[in-house]
């Protein structure tokens, strides 16, 4: 099925083909007739499967769903092939490790969520790989002054202080 042949209705979040919530599943393609993306219904919401393509075939992206909400590890990828961020959800909310990196390699993020609230060490790296933030949560709260400062003093940057 190409996704031209379906319609969404916005009211309901539901994709249709011929007046019935659709279950198949839905292709798209670029000019040069390589896939750009797949996805399974099942009645009218997605349920499987989800990828995307970059226009030289090179995976973008990949996720489960399941009736109509991201459940499972989503991973996503830099053009170059690197892995660009993989995430965790339980039944559509964002839960568990939560990772992101340059598109050189190197480690950018690293959080963990409870059901979509920070919940313990929460870490962000410089491009150069020197740890720029460490700090924990708990219950989405910052805690631990000492460890939300600073890892390192930054070079031509001023950070002020308000009063």
């Amino acid at each position: 099925m190409h996704e031209s042949e379906t319609f969404l209705n916005a009211n309901e979040g539901i994709v249709y083909y011929e007046d019935f919530p659709f279950t198949g599943r839905v292709i798209t393609e670029y000019a040069n007739a390589t896939t750009a993306s797949s996805i399974d219904y099942v009645a009218g919401k997605r349920h499987g499967l989800y990828k995307k393509w970059f226009s030289d075939g090179t995976l973008s992206f990949q996720s489960e769903y399941v009736h109509g909400k991201l459940h499972g590890e989503t991973r996503t990828w830099w053009l170059n092939g690197n892995l660009r961020s993989t995430s965790n959800f339980d039944n559509g909310i964002a839960h568990g490790t939560q990772e992101q990196w340059y598109e050189n390699g190197a480690k950018f993020k690293r959080i963990q969520l409870n059901f979509g609230v920070e919940e313990g060490i929460q870490q962000t790296w410089r491009e150069n790989g020197k740890l720029y933030n460490n700090y924990e949560a708990k219950a989405g709260r910052i805690f631990g002054l000492k460890r939300a400062q600073l890892c390192y003093e930054l070079e031509e940057e001023v950070i002020k202080t308000i009063r």
